[in-house]
């Protein structure tokens, strides 16, 4: 229904976005010309003249970048959802989206130029263009927005409802309905199984009839669409309506959210010809977590090359000071469970966990995790690389192999995790990482109910921004040591 016009509606704006963009060229080229004559400065390559056939011919050198902007910004927009829930969402979110996505698609309208090896461009042309692009963007969209609600408040271009149900997700949805009059959407009336109910207003709008009057009603007015928001119970009883508009042409919807989900959505997908409905408690595109594997892959392989030489000299250190492996290896639990081994610079004695029992009444953190600030295991290297948080530097090897990912909750050790109360094992629905919120927060300084709060609080928000902002408070923390014990 909305989802529909919405998509259809995206289609729309991506074509105004590319023309405008495209508008945009013409309009940078004489702003940027105006801008040389009152500074005096140079003239751009293949400029002969602030004239239209002077625009003809920067435009004949430079096609490829009066064509590739324009496309460029589009495919940025359409990833940070420009286009979706157009008109439900607020201006000022609308905003502050096309702000961002419009500062990536200046980046790889820049990396385009280099890539295109287009050695002539003009820098200021190209800060010139991203302005005026930023300008007129945010003007059609605010233009849009004002023409869509004055075509829909003057009863134009609507779709007439008629809802089945009046219970609380049935008055949540009319709720909805009736709070977005830009929706295009007009309630016609209701329809209860409650013979009680009939004639009666509810939100506003009249009880018409009973599920079995829907026959007969979709014939007396102009019906769009009908939804069903109703009760599990009342099923079967719909089956005959659903026939009724169906046999007359009249489009069916019936609401999907049965069940009291706070974090779950639902979605509906389709398995070999058969439909199922998904109830996904981690909410990401496939092409996002594609992006975050191959960051991982791009990120781990390039630092183990930058501090190889560190590693190296980690690893010397380590075994002159006392005997035993380079390496410490302990089985962790990774996505939804799995059993991977994790590799970390030995930063304790070799018998370290063999010690770990009696020591457990000096345990320093609450939960099932152990920690305590100074621990008689830790060898005089090991303070160093812990403090440094160069002991990590290793599982770079775990993230290449796919086992971690650069930012993800922190792995637990089996033991923890065997311990952990049924709302904590929901942070093992995420690949685990290297750094997280919990990382860049405070570390051992916070309580074991604040870590799972703050990585439950990363997967409910995760995005690649998310990870990116993580990864920039990350290098500060590792570079002055805080919250390391």
């Amino acid at each position: 229904m909305v989802s529909e016009r919405e998509k259809f509606l995206g289609n729309i704006l991506k074509g105004i976005d590319f023309v405008v963009l495209l508008v945009v060229f013409p309009i940078a080229y004489f702003l940027d010309e105006f801008i040389r004559q009152i500074a005096q400065l140079n003239i751009k390559a293949y400029a002969t003249s602030a004239t239209f056939s002077g625009f003809l011919n920067f435009a004949s050198n430079f096609w490829m970048l009066f064509g590739g902007f324009p496309l460029i910004w589009v495919v940025i927009f359409s990833i940070y959802g420009i286009y979706e829930g157009y008109r439900t969402r607020p201006f000022k979110k609308l905003v502050w989206l096309i702000i961002v996505s419009g500062l990536w698609a200046t980046l790889a309208s820049g990396n385009f130029v280099f890539l295109a090896k287009l050695q002539m461009t003009s820098r200021l042309f190209f800060v010139v263009y991203a302005t005026t692009a930023y300008i007129l963007i945010l003007l059609e969209k605010w233009a849009l927005l004002k023409i869509l609600d004055n075509v829909h408040s003057k009863g134009l271009n609507q779709e007439n409802l008629l809802i089945v149900g009046t219970g609380k997700r049935a008055l949540e949805f009319i709720d909805a309905v009736h709070n977005h009059g830009n929706w295009g959407l007009k309630i016609v009336g209701l329809i209860d199984d409650d013979h009680a109910l009939y004639g009666k207003k509810i939100a506003g709008y009249r009880v018409m009839g009973r599920i079995k009057d829907i026959p007969f009603i979709i014939n007396q007015i102009v019906i769009d669409r009908v939804i069903f928001v109703v009760p599990r119970h009342w099923l079967p009883l719909i089956e005959e309506a659903i026939l009724a508009c169906e046999e007359v042409g009249i489009n069916t919807a019936l609401s999907l959210d049965f069940y009291n989900l706070t974090l779950a959505q639902t979605k509906q997908t389709d398995f070999n010809g058969f439909p199922l409905l998904e109830f996904k408690t981690f909410h990401a595109r496939e092409w996002q977590l594609f992006i975050k594997r191959l960051l991982d892959i791009i990120i781990s392989a390039l630092s183990l090359i930058i501090f190889s030489p560190i590693m190296l000299i980690t690893a010397i250190a380590i075994k002159l000071e006392t005997r035993g492996p380079i390496l410490f290896k302990q089985v962790r639990c990774g996505l939804k469970g799995r059993k991977f081994v994790l590799y970390k610079f030995r930063s304790m004695i070799n018998n370290a966990e063999e010690m770990k029992a009696d020591l457990a009444q000096e345990n320093e953190m609450d939960g099932p995790v152990f920690k305590m600030k100074k621990d008689p295991r830790i060898t005089n290297v090991g303070s160093f690389i812990r403090k440094t948080s160069i002991d990590e530097l290793p599982q770079l090897f775990n993230v290449l192999k796919g086992d971690m990912s650069i930012v993800g909750p922190r792995p637990p050790i089996v033991s923890e995790v065997e311990n952990y109360k049924i709302w904590q094992r929901r942070r093992l629905s995420l690949k685990p990482g290297i750094t997280c919120i919990w990382q860049v927060s405070g570390r051992n300084k916070l309580s074991f109910d604040q870590w799972m709060k703050m990585d439950l609080e990363y997967i409910d928000n995760w995005s690649l921004m998310l990870d990116w902002r993580i990864m920039m408070k990350t290098f500060f923390v590792v570079i002055t040591g805080y919250g390391a014990e």
